[in-house]
């Protein structure tokens, strides 16, 4: 008899079941708008039978508070998506897309210590950075050129690779940037788009016009961490850093002499090969540094750029200068480590160190005595030559 109650009791809940689901599809048919509403109520029923199910079966279902934790985990592990609705973008996370709405806002919450510059990401802040501190982690596998940032070393890559390269249609230089090489083609256009508003120079590059007009303002924005020295530009900047950490990257492939500037090897490497590019267009001389070419032609020009303000003085180089001034300051930076004395000059202190070492450098062709002093074997000359002073 208990056999036949649980069979008619089964057949009772499949029609109640049926019934009910029919008249809730029924009512899913009528009332299309309150359609949340009705399948809350459908899922209700469906605990219900689900419980009385349980109680003649045996066999547990899930309740519904298991069924919320479920769904809640299944929320958690699928991707979240935040989304800016003035330009329609999407992100992943949060705190990316807080940084992205700071463009709109026009909120820049990280500024830099050393030049007030500030920066609506912390990304970018990091960067620039770099700019005061010198710094340069990304570093090219095949070359050892550094890099502050990641993309200029991808780019710069390309050189090696040859792949996307940008070639001058005049010269045949390549570039692995297009903008590079629509600045490069300036040189052949003599295009100066960037004039300086205070003197009327022009310049290829805003780059150059930047850093030129701090000439004007004075703005030295590189500081060097360890003395407080601060620079006009970057390059000299990153070149006095190598002064407190004794950093000479470049070395001499002829003598294995080390450098902290590639110019100071470039100038060496001529010591090698002989190599004078500089030539004087009046007098034919030839330099193997720019910088005397240009004190040179002054003997032609008779230009004297550097004038001593106590007795109007000139002279064609800076250090003839400061050697001057040290006669009206009494200064003698060069002294004897054996007797003390002091001298204006190095050159001074070379000679007077003769007397102590014995050092003749100076023989005379004819008869070999030897002297200290040049001057000494100019004297001793006019003995073989009878010429009068």
């Amino acid at each position: 008899m208990l056999f036949i109650k649980v069979e008619s009791e089964d057949m009772k809940i499949e029609e109640t079941f049926r019934v009910k689901k029919e008249d809730t599809e029924e009512q899913t048919d009528l009332m299309a708008p309150k359609e949340e509403k009705v399948v809350l109520n459908e899922n209700e029923e469906e605990d219900k039978y689900e419980n009385l199910h349980d109680f003649i079966t045996g066999e547990k279902s899930c309740s519904p508070t298991e069924k919320t934790s479920t769904q809640k985990r299944v929320q958690e592990t699928e991707p979240r998506s935040f989304t800016c609705f003035q330009v329609e973008k999407s992100f992943n996370h949060q705190r990316n897309s807080r940084d992205h709405m700071r463009i709109h806002s026009g909120k820049k919450t990280f500024t830099c210590e050393q030049c007030g510059k500030s920066f609506n990401q912390k990304g970018n802040f990091n960067k620039h950075m770099r700019v005061h501190t010198g710094e340069k982690p990304y570093t090219c596998p095949q070359c050892g050129h550094h890099f502050a940032q990641k993309v200029h070393l991808t780019a710069h890559m390309r050189l090696h690779t040859g792949e996307n390269l940008h070639t001058c249609p005049q010269c045949g230089k390549s570039y692995a940037q297009q903008g590079n090489l629509k600045v490069h083609m300036r040189i052949h256009t003599g295009e100066s788009p960037f004039p300086c508003q205070h003197c009327e120079k022009s310049f290829t590059r805003k780059e150059s016009l930047d850093k030129h007009i701090r000439i004007h303002t004075g703005e030295k924005p590189f500081i060097c961490p360890q003395c407080g020295k601060s620079f006009t530009l970057k390059e000299n900047f990153t070149r006095h850093l190598r002064t407190h950490t004794g950093e000479k990257p470049y070395t001499c492939q002829h003598c294995g002499e080390s450098f902290s500037q590639p110019g100071n090897l470039n100038i060496h490497t001529r010591t090698h090969t002989g190599e004078n590019p500089y030539i004087c267009s009046q007098c034919g001389k030839s330099f193997s540094q720019h910088g005397n070419l240009i004190v040179h032609m002054r003997i032609h020009n008779g230009e004297r750029p550097f004038s001593c303000q106590l007795c109007e003085k000139s002279f064609t180089r800076k250090m003839d200068l400061e050697r001057h001034m040290r006669i009206h300051t009494g200064e003698k930076p060069y002294t004897c480590p054996q007797c003390g004395k002091g001298f204006i000059q190095h050159g001074n202190l070379t000679v007077h160190m003769r007397v102590h070492n014995g050092e003749s450098p100076f023989t005379c062709q004819q008869c070999e005595q030897s002297f200290n002093h040049k001057t000494s074997l100019n004297r001793h000359m006019r003995t073989h030559t009878g010429e009068n002073p």
